[in-house]
C-alpha cells in the first residue's frame, strides 16, 4: 500500500474514534512497532513493558524524574541482609473490582519465574516470598541483594483470580506460539484499561475509573496506532492525525523541527546497541562452514569487530544520532568505565589478517538476523553491517523481519549472528551482567545471552557485585568483569541510541531515558 491511501485509512479511523469518543480527552499514538502481547510477563522489551505497564503496576516504580517511587507498595526497607519487608497498597482493586492483596503478589511471582516467562531475570534474585497478611510480605533474596527495589520496577502485577478463571496462569509464550487470554485481554490495577486490540494495528485504551491514585493527565482514552511506514507516520503528525509518534525517523528531525506543528524531544536512551554470535554449538548453525564454529575463536569474533566502520554508521546511516561505545551500557548506567569505553580500531586489513590467522583467509557465509521495526534504522544497520563484513570476504544473508516473528525465533536461540538492543532498567550494570553477559542458567541468568557466550569468572564476579554493599570494592569488581568481557569480544557493542519523539505543540509529555512513556504524565491541550 501506498503513504497516501495508508494516511488515508489513518486518517478514517482517528476521525471515526473522534466521532465515538467527543467528550473524552483522546491521545493519539503512532509507533513503528506493536507490543506483541498484552500479557505483562511474556517479553522483555521496552515498547512491550511501557504499554502494558500502563495497564499493570509493579510494587515499586520510577516517578517522572526517573528516581524509585511507591506504587503498588506504600514503602519498604531491608529487615536482614536478605529479607526485604513490603507494605503493599491498601484500598486498591483490580480494573473487574477484586481487591489487590499479598496473594496476588506471591501468585505473580510464581508466574514471572515460571515456564514461558520472559522476565526471569527481574525476579530471578529472589528465593521466595512470605506472606506476613494481605498487605504485608516479606521478600527472601538468595544473597543479600542491595538493589532490589531497583530490579522489580518492570515487574508487574496480576490478579490470581483472573488468571485462574481465565485459564492464565502461565504466560503468553511467543517462542512456542502459545496464546492465552492475558495476550489480548487484561485485568490490572493501573490507570488505563485495554479496551479494544488489533495486533500491529491499532489498540485502544480507556482510563480507568477506580483506579487508586491522582494522575497528572487529562488523558480519558488512548489510541495507539501501529504505523510501520516512516512517511506515513511523519505525514499523521504533521497533518495533526496523530498527537505523539515515537520513533521519529533520522532523516525528518530538521525537517518536522522547522515545520513548526510539533516539538522534537530529544536526549540519550539508556539502550546499547550490539551484535551478538553464537559461540555454544559445535557446527554454526546457518552458516557453509560444517563440523565447527567460527565464533568460538576469539580473532573471528575480532575481525568481525574491527571490520564494521562504525564512524560511517553513526554519520550516514543514524546522521549523527547514535554515540559509539565499546561497552555495553552507556555513560549513564552505574557501572560505567571511561578507560574502557575504547573500541578497536576500524581496520579491515587487521580483520583479514585475524580471520586468515584463525583459518579462514577466503572468509565464510552466515546468516544475519535482524529486526526491521524495533531499533532506531536497525535493519540499515544491519545491511551497513553485512556491506562492512563484505570486504574481509564474510557473505552475510541478512534476514531482516518484523519483531513479531523475530524476537520469538532468537529467543529460541534459531540464530548464528543476530542484533539487539539493551536498556539497563535499573541504571545499574547488573542488569546487563546477570541477563545478558551471564552464562545462561538458572534464575535468568543468561536468558538474553543468546549466543551463550561464557566465562565462569565473569559469573562469580557478578554473583559478588550483587551482594557487596561497599561501593569501592564493587565498582573496582565491576571494572573487573566488564573487561573480562570487553577482552573476550564477548558481544560487538555498537552505539548508544539517541530517543527522537515527536510531540504536538498543546500536548506534554515526559520522556524518560528508558524510552517509557507513562501515558499518567501525559496532558492534552485543546
Amino acid at each position: 500500500m501506498t503513504t497516501k491511501p495508508r494516511l488515508a485509512a489513518l486518517t478514517a479511523s482517528l476521525l471515526l474514534a473522534a466521532c465515538l469518543s467527543a467528550q473524552a480527552v483522546t491521545l493519539r499514538i503512532a509507533n513503528q512497532g506493536d507490543a506483541t502481547s498484552l500479557d505483562p510477563h511474556s517479553l522483555q522489551e521496552s515498547l512491550q513493558l511501557t504499554v502494558t505497564g500502563n495497564v499493570y503496576e509493579p510494587l515499586v516504580t520510577r516517578g517522572a524524574d526517573f528516581k524509585l517511587t511507591a506504587a503498588l507498595a506504600t514503602d519498604w526497607k531491608q529487615t536482614a541482609p536478605t529479607v526485604w519487608r513490603f507494605n503493599l497498597r491498601k484500598n486498591v482493586q483490580f480494573h473487574d473490582g477484586t481487591p489487590f492483596t499479598a496473594d496476588d503478589v506471591i501468585f505473580s511471582y510464581d508466574r514471572a519465574r515460571g515456564e514461558g516467562s520472559d522476565i526471569k531475570s527481574y525476579v530471578g534474585q529472589i528465593k521466595q516470598i512470605n506472606k506476613i497478611d494481605d498487605h504485608t510480605i516479606d521478600i527472601v533474596t538468595s544473597q543479600p541483594f542491595p538493589i532490589l527495589p531497583d530490579l522489580i520496577t518492570n515487574w508487574y502485577i496480576m490478579s490470581k483470580k483472573w488468571c485462574e478463571a481465565n485459564q492464565a496462569t502461565r504466560p503468553v509464550d511467543r517462542r512456542k506460539g502459545i496464546e492465552n487470554a492475558a495476550s489480548f485481554r487484561t485485568n490490572g490495577t493501573g490507570p488505563f484499561r485495554a479496551r479494544e486490540r488489533q495486533p500491529n494495528v491499532r489498540s485502544v485504551f480507556t482510563r480507568s475509573p477506580n483506579y487508586w491514585g491522582k494522575l497528572d493527565s487529562n488523558v480519558d482514552e488512548v489510541i495507539f496506532n501501529v504505523v510501520g511506514n516512516d512517511a506515513t507516520r511523519v505525514a499523521a503528525l504533521l497533518s495533526g492525525e496523530v498527537d505523539v509518534m515515537e520513533p521519529v525517523p533520522v532523516q525528518d528531525v530538521e525537517r518536522i523541527k522547522r515545520d513548526g506543528k510539533a516539538n522534537v524531544l530529544q536526549g540519550p536512551e539508556l539502550r546499547v546497541i550490539f551484535l551478538g554470535m553464537d559461540q555454544k554449538r559445535d557446527e554454526l548453525q546457518f552458516s557453509n562452514i560444517k563440523g565447527k564454529n567460527p565464533f568460538k575463536d576469539k580473532r573471528v569474533r575480532q575481525a568481525f569487530y574491527q571490520a564494521i566502520d562504525i564512524e560511517a554508521i553513526r554519520t550516514r546511516v543514524m546522521r549523527n544520532s547514535a554515540i559509539p561505545v565499546a561497552l555495553m551500557i552507556p555513560p549513564q548506567v552505574r557501572g560505567y568505565a571511561k578507560d574502557l569505553d575504547k573500541r578497536l580500531p576500524y581496520d579491515t586489513e587487521a580483520a583479514k589478517k585475524l580471520m586468515a590467522e584463525a583459518g579462514y583467509p577466503n572468509g565464510f557465509e552466515v546468516k544475519m538476523n535482524c529486526p526491521n521495526d524495533r531499533y532506531v534504522n536497525d535493519s540499515d544497520i544491519c545491511q551497513a553491517v553485512a556491506a562492512n563484513l563484505a570486504r574481509i570476504g564474510v557473505k552475510i544473508n541478512l534476514e531482516a523481519e518484523t519483531k513479531a516473528s523475530y524476537f520469538p525465533k532468537i529467543l529460541r536461540r534459531d540464530t548464528s549472528f543476530y542484533m539487539l538492543g539493551w536498556v539497563a532498567s535499573t541504571v545499574d550494570v547488573h542488569n546487563v551482567l546477570f541477563p545478558v553477559m551471564g552464562t545462561p542458567g538458572e534464575g535468568g541468568r543468561g536468558q538474553f545471552n543468546l549466543g551463550a557466550y561464557s566465562n565462569p569468572k565473569l559469573d562469580a564476579l557478578t554473583d559478588q557485585i550483587a551482594s557487596e554493599v561497599d561501593d569501592g570494592k564493587r565498582m573496582a569488581m565491576i571494572h573487573e568483569a566488564m573487561k573480562l568481557h570487553q577482552d573476550d569480544i564477548g558481544h560487538i557493542p555498537l552505539h548508544q541510541q539517541t530517543l527522537n519523539w515527536a510531540v504536538r505543540k498543546g500536548v506534554t509529555v515526559v520522556q524518560l531515558p528508558d524510552n517509557f512513556m507513562p501515558w499518567k504524565f501525559i496532558q492534552v491541550g485543546k
